[in-house]
């Protein structure tokens, strides 16, 4: 069984920055990979995508412009940089990879998620 551990949440201030990763526990082929987050009472959204090659990477409306998404193949890590933090991108986030496709934006395509890190902006 393959888990990603995630890293790097915390509690910031507004316009600050944060770095998450996730590494996959041993090594294996990993396609897509992606970012989501949940935040209380609201449904889990994509927040960025990259596919296997690292070009035609996607992103969120909300963040577009803030959040940059990488990987690291040979690491079987992926990151995701997030600057001008604001209150309403508090939530937890979750890492997701897919062993089935090499892109996408559809959550049913990833085979694993990560337990979650929280990321908490103060205003």
């Amino acid at each position: 069984q393959v888990q990603l551990v995630e890293s790097g949440g915390g509690l910031v201030q507004a316009g600050g920055s944060l770095r998450l990763s996730c590494a996959a526990s041993r090594s294996i082929f990993i396609g897509a990979m992606g970012w989501y987050r949940q935040a209380p009472g609201k449904q889990r959204e994509l927040v960025a995508s990259i596919p296997r090659l690292g070009t035609g990477t996607s992103y969120a409306g909300s963040v577009q412009g803030r959040f940059t998404i990488s990987r690291d193949n040979a690491k079987n890590t992926v990151y995701l940089q997030m600057n001008s933090l604001k209150p309403e991108d508090t939530a937890a986030y979750y890492c997701a990879a897919s062993i089935l496709v090499t892109d996408t934006r559809n959550p049913r395509d990833y085979t694993y998620w990560g337990q979650g890190t929280q990321v908490t902006v103060s205003s």
